[in-house]
């Protein structure tokens, strides 16, 4: 095989290639290297590598299989993070001069991967300090969609979605707080699984190089990326239960066993109150309740009966009062400052949880748009956008996202198919908290039915 073609492969395939010695770790990570040097220069994805540890790694790996060694389940891959992820040695910045640090020690997600054989090579691109839809920040500059360059990759996991879809990782893992692990899957056409809040823990996830309280304790989540629902798998196994540090994160569930589409409830809605859907977003939703239906799965259109503007601004709120509460210049109300708001406003929240809840006592998984709208050309932050000619506020674009993190549910972004300018589209499946396991399953059995195409790589790729 080609050392290109390496690049190509899912994690799990290049593990097991690893495995058998049908190849090196050395070339593997080479292999991805070269890959980087040939298209980041366009797209401006991996942004901080560290090649001699890297390598370093690798070799240890190969001695490992030499050896005899059990290998983990990603032993010798070659792998990116999202910047703000902590990798002992590696530069890390979230975007923002104030932040531009060497981590001294690994998060628990890094942990978990090297434990599992992983050899983390690098960060992928983020706008600063988390906080956009697109992924543009004053230290590495502008991410790039790999299907087209002058359109943005989202974020604010742009750099890993598009690192993952254009084959310079296989395998990533990013945050997702407003949408940011689903919208940039939906504009570069990958996978990506937003875990039930507190699956996954945050330890060594946006650690600020000062003391000071972690004030963001609920609705932001850690989750993969990839080309592969398989990798979703693996990545989800090897990173969910708790680490004792992260005090909030519980024992996983056991996954759930495959079930045929024909016994699948499903719900689905191309739209949602208050938003503005582009046609041909809406038409894939509405192609695969069609098509499953088709197939034998029970499905109907229905949204949980809750009050949609009540729940936008109760996250808007929320949102602002977790990542603003520590700064001083923040625009807070004088109420959001207090305990007893944040109380009221974490029962407002119990409730909108729980109807969600008793929605998925009688449906397996909602299919929704990913996103209002397919990948724009870049622009200033808060720019409005067109929307099949229609003038939308920037900040619109992961209104069909945020009820996930408002309420902690599950949702896996899966590409569903192309517009009419060749870009790609994605859905969003969501399930019960704790269903993330299951998500994966109903994405595979859509895309067994041929509804969901998989992954295709970009025309450049």
């Amino acid at each position: 095989m080609k050392k290109g073609m390496l690049c190509d492969l899912p994690a799990r395939a290049l593990a097991e290639k690893l495995r058998r010695r049908e190849v090196s770790a050395v070339e593997a990570l080479d292999a991805h290297l070269q890959r980087i040097e040939d298209r980041n220069p366009a797209l401006h994805a991996v942004v901080s590598v560290d090649v001699k540890r890297a390598r370093a790694s690798a070799r240890a790996a190969d001695a490992a299989l030499r050896r005899g060694d059990a290998p983990g389940p990603l032993h010798g891959v070659p792998m990116t993070l999202k910047d703000g992820l902590e990798v002992a040695g590696l530069r890390t910045t979230l975007g923002s001069p104030a932040l531009d640090r060497v981590a001294t020690e690994d998060g628990t997600v890094a942990a978990r991967l090297r434990a599992a054989g992983a050899v983390i090579f690098g960060h992928t691109n983020v706008p600063p300090w988390l906080g956009d839809h697109q992924s543009n920040n004053p230290i590495f500059g502008r991410t790039g969609n790999p299907w087209d360059p002058r359109r943005t990759a989202g974020g604010s996991s742009g750099g890993a979605a598009a690192a993952v879809a254009a084959g310079m990782t296989p395998l990533e893992i990013g945050s997702d707080l407003v949408g940011s692990l689903r919208l940039p899957a939906h504009f570069c056409g990958v996978y990506a699984l937003k875990t039930t809040e507190h699956r996954v823990p945050l330890t060594g996830f946006f650690r600020l190089p000062f003391p000071a309280p972690r004030s963001v304790r609920i609705m932001s989540t850690l989750g993969p990326i990839a080309r592969d629902l398989g990798d979703l798998e693996i990545a989800l196994s090897l990173l969910s239960g708790p680490d004792g540090r992260d005090t909030d994160v519980p024992p996983a569930p056991p996954a759930p066993p495959e079930r045929p589409l024909r016994e699948l409830r499903l719900a689905a809605s191309p739209t949602l109150p208050g938003a503005t859907i582009a046609a041909s977003v809406r038409r894939q939703v509405e192609r695969i309740a069609a098509e499953a239906a088709a197939a034998g799965a029970r499905v109907e259109t229905r949204l949980p009966d809750l009050d949609w503007e009540a729940l936008g601004a109760l996250f808007g709120d929320l949102v602002a009062t977790i990542t603003g509460i520590f700064a001083p210049d923040s625009e807070l109300r004088d109420e959001q400052r207090t305990l007893a708001w944040y109380l009221e406003a974490l029962d407002r929240r119990d409730r909108f949880i729980a109807a969600w809840e008793a929605y998925f006592d009688g449906v397996d998984a909602l299919v929704l748009p990913a996103a209002i709208a397919n990948a724009f050309t870049h622009r200033d932050a808060g720019a409005p956008l067109d929307v099949d000619g229609r003038r939308v506020p920037y900040w619109e674009i992961a209104r069909p996202l945020v009820s996930c993190n408002l309420t902690g549910h599950p949702a896996l972004a899966a590409p569903a198919g192309l517009d009419g300018d060749g870009l790609p589209i994605g859905v969003q499946i969501v399930g019960p908290r704790w269903s993330d396991a299951r998500l994966v399953c109903i994405a595979r059995a859509l895309e067994q039915a041929g509804i969901l195409p998989g992954f295709r790589p970009p025309p450049k790729a």
